[in-house]
């Protein structure tokens, strides 16, 4: 190989590896989203003592009716724990979680039902969480959905049924009238 050849074989390698170089440095200078811990659903998360609250959102038809909670909680203490949920209006609901266990409130037979969401469906409503029996609570902000989405329909309380509907209540009649 002579001295040319030599030449352009460096500059080659120098520029693929400045290219290589430009290619992967992104993962070293943007933060990477495995990182991060977030709620990927609809729902939002929290925890009070030994209780994890996952997937949390509540389904209601309107702003002053009836809501469903849904989610899971996760009980990681060696004994039973009720979890009490406080919405708007003085609004209350009740979940026992077994010990080193879960509930999950979408199968749950006993719904966990609050009176009054306080929000409209698409907001986000504050709510207070609590161990029962202990002065552990927090607040956070779960959000409204109402029965837009077809697997949220079904956990619509009774009494909760959106007031908005879209079928119209007559039917326009055409004017019978002849071109004059």
């Amino acid at each position: 190989m002579n001295r040319g050849q030599r030449g352009k074989l460096a500059m080659a390698t120098a520029a693929l590896g400045i290219g290589l170089l430009s290619v992967t440095g992104c993962g070293y200078i943007n933060p990477q989203q495995t990182t991060a811990s977030y709620a990927a659903s609809d729902g939002t998360q929290a925890n009070v003592g030994p209780l994890q609250l996952r997937n949390m959102l509540i389904v209601s038809g309107g702003e002053d009716k009836p809501g469903r909670v849904l989610g899971a909680v996760y009980n990681s203490s060696s004994e039973d724990v009720t979890l009490v949920i406080a919405g708007a209006g003085g609004s209350q609901t009740q979940i026992p979680v077994k010990q080193n266990s879960y509930t999950l409130l979408n199968e749950s037979a006993d719904e966990a039902i609050l009176s009054t969401t306080g929000g409209a469906p698409g907001s986000l409503v504050e709510v207070r969480i609590s161990e029962d029996g202990t002065n552990q609570n927090t607040t956070f902000k779960v959000p409204v959905v109402d029965g837009t989405i077809t697997d949220y329909k079904q956990y619509l309380p009774a009494g909760s049924e959106p007031t908005g509907s879209a079928t119209p209540t007559s039917t326009p009649s055409p004017t019978g009238g002849a071109d004059h």
